[in-house]
């Protein structure tokens, strides 16, 4: 008899547990998230509903979090350091574009491996020969970059030492020193500047050299505050973005917003509804 009733408690006990597990799993059915406002095409603010954030990295989630269940929210949140601190503090859920820094790994989780990649491309005018496909071929000549370009920490410290670069407010003022003969480079992202030359009328003047010098990843991370941190949601987005790193989607999906935020360059300006 003792056998049977050993049974029985086991069954109990699982069944009792059952409730929880799906609790666990599926306390989480909404994710406010948010990111940079500036960085086309991966994110940027919607300009016909500017309480949202549209691009490649919004698209992307949206997929992911649909086929786990979950309904996910892009919201404007100020500009890049202000989005941060409506992460860590929990306000916000997660980062969709979060670059991987050590400082904040006490606030964040990062999810592995990055949800798209930024090829940093050296930009320069058509008629350039010299060759330009590292970064000690730059030293000694003269550079710019947008301050709103993105590099990986290790790369952003060696141009700092290294190269003679020029911070412009955005890609338009960098460019223009380009094709002026104030800088004889441009540090800029690969997709950025396609739509950056074409929009400006440059796309004969100004090319890319073949290879990128830097390879920052863009990230999912989750605020150690939400409460939608799970090991399970967690788990569930690395297993998502891993799939989508080996279909090729991501590369898609970035030429897609790519033609997106082109198309808005070249529509009249327009004051953004409140």
């Amino acid at each position: 008899m003792g056998q049977p009733k050993l049974l029985l408690s086991s069954l109990v006990l699982g069944l009792a547990m059952l409730p929880v597990l799906s609790v666990a799993a599926g306390k989480c059915e909404r994710l406010i998230v948010t990111g940079s406002p500036d960085a086309p095409p991966y994110l940027w603010r919607d300009p016909q509903d500017p309480k949202h954030l549209i691009g490649a990295n919004a698209d992307l989630l949206k997929q992911a979090a649909g086929e786990l269940g979950l309904k996910v929210e892009v919201l404007y949140a100020g500009k890049r350091s202000q989005a941060l601190d409506e992460v860590r503090s929990g306000r916000m859920d997660l980062l969709v574009d979060a670059p991987l820094s050590t400082a904040e790994l006490e606030s964040l989780d990062y999810i592995h491996p990055p949800i798209a990649q930024n090829d940093i491309m050296v930009w320069t005018r058509h008629d350039h020969s010299l060759p330009f496909n590292a970064l000690a071929d730059l030293q000694g000549h003269t550079g710019a970059i947008s301050e709103r370009t993105r590099l990986t920490a290790l790369f952003d410290s060696a141009t700092r030492e290294h190269l003679t670069l020029s911070r412009m407010a955005n890609l338009t003022q960098a460019f223009q020193a380009l094709m002026l003969g104030q800088a004889e480079y441009v540090l800029a992202g690969r997709y950025a500047g396609i739509a950056m030359t074409q929009t400006l009328g440059l796309a004969n003047d100004l090319v890319a050299q073949p290879l990128p010098l830097d390879k920052p990843g863009l990230y999912l991370a989750l605020s150690f505050n939400s409460a939608c941190n799970d090991p399970w949601l967690r788990g569930q987005l690395a297993k998502k973005m891993t799939e989508l790193a080996a279909s090729g989607l991501s590369g898609e999906v970035v030429k897609h917003n790519l033609d997106i935020w082109k198309a808005q360059l070249l529509q009249p300006a327009s004051a953004p509804n409140k």
